[in-house]
């Protein structure tokens, strides 16, 4: 295989697909850390042009991690639809970009191709596109998942009530629940960070919030994400939940430094299986973050834009409920500034939802990276336009126990003001019924913590 290309009478070679898949991302401080980002501009534009002309066979044959190395391609691979993937193998990655942005692709067709992409196949074609055009073919992608309550569908933009609390007090989780739903946050999860990472912590949180929520008769999902060892163990005390959380990186290397396995999730999914609490089908709560496997030193030499589509490939195996990118919040080590993290944002938006993932975003960036207040706003607005299926909310956009900006109860109902997008239809009604939310504008009891008691 010929991967060069000459521009003004130079000839650029590339050792592997997997250099070409790096050299054509974007900047990122991440890749410049992991030494595997373009020299300058022209040669990222080299990088590109060899890139657009492989086939999406071509990528197949090439995993940036080989098959007999990891179990996660091994996994991707493995469960592959033949059928689906016959359907587009032909093409070049320019000509799979422009398929994917011609107006008659539509979301029915992109959802049928899903399960025939691997994830080098999505990550290749996110780094021919601008902007315009990854939120352009996320908002076409249609996922949609059922709990308790249904997500994902059109016009529709939904939250993560996030009331987390430094010292895991039940008291004030519960405060800050009850205030993010009288803002009408809160249909996609009410998913608490917890301080202590132990079975008894995670039962007491879980019950509580299910309390609450059964109490008010909230039609959403409760999660509590400590590790997922965490978790299973709550659960055989017999606790309340609803889904079930776990960070996922993209290479097996990377799953092992979180504590996890294929195995270790698939008994995870039996479990939620039989003694969660949702309606389901759909179970589980996803995490991910470009850098995340780099970070530990698992990242086997590929950008990290390629190795975030791979987090996606193996999240899909367990047909997710939730999947989010906490995009700014591993550091500017990795997304340096507001265009490297808006950039991140919506390429990961893009990639989830084209593998058929019900993909959401926390809008976020921790205190040591170069993103303003007003950047950060125009990246939520940015991911609502693009079909984003939901974001974070919490009290002020400050997250007092993690330490890093996000979104705020008060953005979530702007945005649907704005884009005129509604909460999920169960909570929707939920919220007329209370009062909170009347049609387009806010009810009577907006912001009134004593409507949910």
């Amino acid at each position: 295989m010929e991967l060069s290309s000459t521009i003004r009478g130079v000839r650029y070679r590339f050792a592997s697909v997997k250099e070409v898949l790096a050299k054509a991302n974007p900047p990122k401080s991440g890749d410049d850390l992991a030494e595997v980002s373009a020299r300058d501009a022209v040669e990222r534009v080299a990088a590109r042009a060899v890139l657009s002309e492989l086939t999406l066979a071509d990528l197949r044959a090439n995993p940036v991690v080989p098959y007999e190395q990891d179990e996660l391609t091994r996994t991707c691979e493995d469960e592959l639809d033949e059928q689906a993937y016959r359907a587009v193998s032909h093409l070049t990655v320019g000509q799979f970009r422009e398929w994917l942005l011609d107006i008659e692709t539509t979301g029915p067709t992109l959802r049928a191709v899903a399960p025939g992409l691997t994830p080098e196949m999505a990550a290749a074609a996110c780094k021919l596109m601008s902007n315009f055009d990854l939120m352009t073919v996320g908002a076409k992608c249609l996922v949609v998942v059922r709990a308790n309550s249904t997500l994902g569908l059109p016009g529709r933009l939904s939250s993560r009530c996030q009331p987390n609390h430094p010292t895991d007090d039940v008291q004030g989780i519960l405060i800050s629940a009850r205030e993010g739903l009288s803002y009408g946050c809160g249909d996609a999860v009410i998913g608490i960070n917890p301080a202590t990472d132990t079975p008894e912590s995670t039962a007491e949180i879980l019950t509580a919030i299910d309390d609450l929520l059964k109490r008010n008769e909230v039609p959403t999902q409760h999660c509590v994400l400590s590790h997922m060892t965490v978790q299973m163990k709550a659960l055989e005390l017999g606790c309340p939940m609803d889904l079930m959380f776990q960070s996922l990186a993209g290479s097996e290397a990377g799953n092992r430094a979180f504590g996890i396995s294929v195995k270790l999730i698939d008994e995870a999914w039996a479990m939620m299986k039989d003694k969660g609490t949702a309606k389901g089908p759909n179970r589980m709560y996803f995490e991910t973050g470009q850098g995340s496997a780099l970070s530990s030193g698992t990242n086997h030499g590929a950008d990290q834009v390629t190795i975030e589509a791979r987090a996606y490939g193996l999240a899909r195996r367990y047909k997710p409920f939730l999947v989010n990118t906490v995009v700014g919040f591993i550091g500017p080590e990795y997304l340096e500034d507001g265009p490297q993290i808006s950039r991140a944002a919506l390429e990961d938006h893009f990639m989830g939802k084209l593998l058929g993932l019900p993909m959401g975003c926390d809008a976020c960036f921790t205190y040591h990276a170069k993103m303003s207040q007003d950047e950060l706003e125009s990246l939520k607005v940015l991911l609502g336009a693009a079909g984003c299926t939901y974001l974070m909310s919490l009290p002020v956009g400050d997250d007092i126990m993690l330490n890093y900006q996000s979104t705020s109860y008060h953005d979530i109902p702007t945005l649907r003001r704005l884009l005129h997008k509604r909460p999920t239809p169960e909570f929707d009604a939920w919220l007329d019924a209370r009062g909170i939310w009347r049609g387009n504008d806010p009810g009577p009891r907006f912001g009134d913590v004593a409507a949910v008691q």
